[in-house]
């Protein structure tokens, strides 16, 4: 299965989540924050950089209750205010 190209705004929204989770996780280590979410720290590590910037709710959710941050901020975070997009559109209706 090939796996579609991401958008510019698909990978600016991945970026904006990883600048996000990194900020949150602060001085803990990224294999500490991964083990107490129940990930890899493959995984937080291609989140945080961007390189997985879809990635599965469960696995955000963990994330956001080990680093005490709302999905709702984060949620926030990966829609920009002015885009035009219609995937912003879809989010706020």
């Amino acid at each position: 299965m090939v796996r579609t190209p991401l958008t510019p705004w698909e990978r600016a929204r991945g970026e904006r989540l990883g600048a996000l989770l990194r900020r949150a996780r602060g001085e803990r280590s990224m294999i500490e924050v991964a083990a107490a979410a129940g990930v890899s720290a493959e995984t937080l590590r291609k989140i945080e950089t961007g390189r997985a910037p879809t990635p599965a709710f469960f696995t955000v959710a963990a994330l956001a209750a080990v680093l005490g941050t709302s999905l709702d901020e984060l949620a926030a975070a990966c829609v920009p205010e002015d885009t035009g997009h219609d995937e912003q559109r879809a989010l706020s209706a």
